[in-house]
């Protein structure tokens, strides 16, 4: 069982952490975050980096959407935020719990 406290620190998770402090963030991006970043510079008409961390692909995403429209706010309905952003691969499953 899970007590208030770290049950309200998990609905967040690492979805606020700065990837500089990512633990993993000096590794190579995800495969999301590539195909992702490529669609991105794409249609912002910039150069692909495609050797890129973790943690400067997710800085590069967030760039990216902010001169596109995508993402935050502004994702088409089909479109994800920010795959591999805030530390996830993006293939993270959500689960809901309780009645529909």
């Amino acid at each position: 069982m899970t007590d208030k406290r770290t049950q309200a620190g998990a609905d967040t998770g690492n979805m606020e952490k700065d990837p500089d402090d990512w633990v993993t963030g000096d590794e190579p991006m995800t495969g999301a975050q590539k195909s992702y970043l490529k669609t991105l510079s794409e249609e912002a008409h910039v150069d692909f980096d495609e050797n890129l961390t973790k943690a400067e692909a997710s800085r590069r995403i967030d760039e990216l959407q902010q001169r596109t429209g995508r993402g935050r706010g502004g994702a088409a309905k089909d479109e994800p935020a920010n795959p591999g952003s805030a530390g996830t691969s993006g293939d993270e499953a959500t689960t809901s719990i309780g009645p529909d």
